[in-house]
């Protein structure tokens, strides 16, 4: 595969930035399988934005002849406290619910790593002490966002190792490419910014958009960016599950779950549904919305810009852009709705 076409797959959509694009064209040019890393804290099911987005953008690495990797982080779920704080039940989930979820999406050539084991290499922890030593505690603070906790919420001893944890992380396993949303920025910024006094390669960063929950957006005082604070804080979260779609979800779930969101007539700005169409419906092909001949007839929409401009001029009814997005997203989760359906006994891992 030539060199054009391995960028193209790196850093189309729903790729939002490139930390650098010299960065990525030389590492491409030298390396011929660069190491890739996503991380994960294993807090619940997996959904819209943390699985099928995910894996869109995995499929792209692999395609693109890139060496794959999911982390599980177990200790910093655990320093979070999620999933009640009880590490064995994180690792439990981790190591049957989140792989499964991943191998039903088709995600075959990803490594799984898990914090753990990667944490009982000392050097490692020698790593993170090297972070802390380079990094001050403002600056430590100001990435804690990254845990989806404001500087207020994130107030204990633990709380300060997750970001020297997680650039420690990159470093021990000599990632060459960190790839996340655009909530895990400050902590790959972090990583680039110490590289070099720690004798370390500057990973390259990829950063996806974020997909927003079903509700209308809120500033919850996770950034002192107002945009970036509204795309994190609204980030589609397992926490609320009407909030979001889930893999396991029936397509009248779906459509369900969609006929409630927010949508305001010809409102583009901060739209959800729009957002879904724009980050995971038109990389895969045209959008198909079936109306009856009194409301216009069927439309075949080729591109999110066409969406975008027949929604802000009124010419899509909200409904008919709900219906048309559920469709899609159904045919998209079959695989892993039908592999749940047969293994119900993965999902039950949650509740014990």
């Amino acid at each position: 595969m030539d060199l054009e076409r391995r960028l193209e797959l790196v850093s189309r959509p729903p790729v939002v930035e490139v930390v650098t694009p010299g960065d990525l064209r030389q590492l491409l040019e030298t390396e011929a399988r660069p190491r890739h890393y996503i991380g994960f804290e294993i807090s619940g099911l997996l959904h819209l934005g943390s699985g099928l987005l995910t894996a869109m953008k995995l499929r792209d690495f692999e395609e693109a002849g890139i060496q794959t990797s999911i982390f599980l982080a177990d200790y910093h779920t655990w320093i979070n406290r999620k999933l009640g704080g009880d590490l064995e039940a994180i690792r439990r989930v981790g190591r049957q619910y989140y792989t499964a979820g991943f191998r039903a999406l088709g995600i075959e050539k990803t490594r799984f790593v898990y914090a753990s084991e990667l944490y009982q290499d000392l050097d490692y922890w020698t790593r993170v002490v090297a972070v802390a030593r380079e990094t001050t505690l403002p600056r430590a603070q100001r990435t804690l966002t990254i845990m989806g906790r404001t500087r207020e919420e994130a107030n204990t001893v633990a709380d300060m190792l997750y970001t020297p944890m997680q650039v420690a992380d990159l470093f021990h396993m000599d990632v060459q490419i960190a790839h996340a949303g655009m909530d895990q920025r400050k902590a790959h910024m972090l990583a680039r910014e110490l590289a070099p006094a720690l004798g370390r390669q500057k990973p390259v960063a990829v950063h996806h958009g974020l997909l927003p929950g079903l509700t209308s957006p809120r500033r919850a005082g996770l950034d002192e960016d107002e945009n970036m604070d509204l795309q994190v804080s609204g980030k589609m979260s397992k926490s609320r599950p009407s909030n979001c779609i889930f893999l396991h979800d029936s397509p009248a779930e779906i459509q369900r779950k969609l006929q409630a969101a927010y949508c305001p007539p010809k409102e583009t700005r901060d739209n959800p549904v729009l957002r879904i169409c724009e980050l995971l419906l038109f990389p895969q092909g045209p959008l198909a919305v079936e109306r009856e001949a009194k409301h216009g007839g069927s439309l075949q929409i080729g591109t999110y810009p066409e969406l975008e401009g027949l929604y802000r001029e009124g010419k899509l009814h909200p409904a008919d852009l709900k219906r048309a997005a559920g469709d899609a997203l159904a045919k998209m989760l079959e695989s892993p709705r039908r592999y749940f359906e047969a293994h119900p006994e993965i999902l039950q891992i949650l509740n014990t």
